[in-house]
């Protein structure tokens, strides 16, 4: 019983579909043409702030973008630098999943050595992929962070290795 109306559910159901089952276009005869569609109005966005000077295409060569870089604050030892900055995202993360850092709140994290050796294989596949490619600077942070996390593995998996 869809269009039993004697039950009263007080709403109404209209097809607005544009077409048919048939697929012809509903309510067009040649006398009359289909309405065109109601514009929705929005408010006004602000358009975004443009320079006075047209838009080119620029070309930035390295110089440039070093430029850029040490504009910013940075410079290839300094803290903005992004290898620094991944290699120390990931020691510290291992350093967390090792127990070795308290949590944010000064709590003691348990040791997570599973995910901790995880991270450190990252690290060394990080070494292994970037083999040449590596400031000096770069080189001994790499190698300094996977030789302390490795050390600190090995000590906190003994202190938690159950006797047999």
């Amino acid at each position: 019983m869809p269009n039993d109306d004697s039950q009263g559910s007080g709403f109404k159901v209209v097809d607005r579909r544009p077409f048919a089952t048939d697929g012809s276009i509903r309510g067009q005869s040649d006398e009359n043409p289909p309405a065109a569609p109601k514009k929705v109005e929005r408010p006004a966005e602000p358009a975004p702030a443009r320079s006075a000077a047209p838009a080119t295409k620029v070309e930035a060569s390295d110089e440039d973008a070093e430029a850029a870089f040490e504009d910013l604050g940075g410079s290839e030892q300094g803290p903005l630098s992004g290898f620094d900055t991944l290699v120390s995202y990931l020691g510290t993360t291992a350093m967390f999943q090792l127990g070795l850092m308290a949590g944010p709140g000064g709590e003691r994290i348990p040791a997570d050595l599973a995910n901790a050796r995880q991270t450190i294989n990252m690290l060394e596949v990080l070494d292994q992929k970037t083999q040449g490619n590596l400031t000096e600077d770069e080189t001994r942070l790499l190698d300094d962070v996977l030789y302390e996390l490795r050390l600190a593995y090995v000590e906190v998996d003994k202190r938690t290795a159950k006797p047999k």
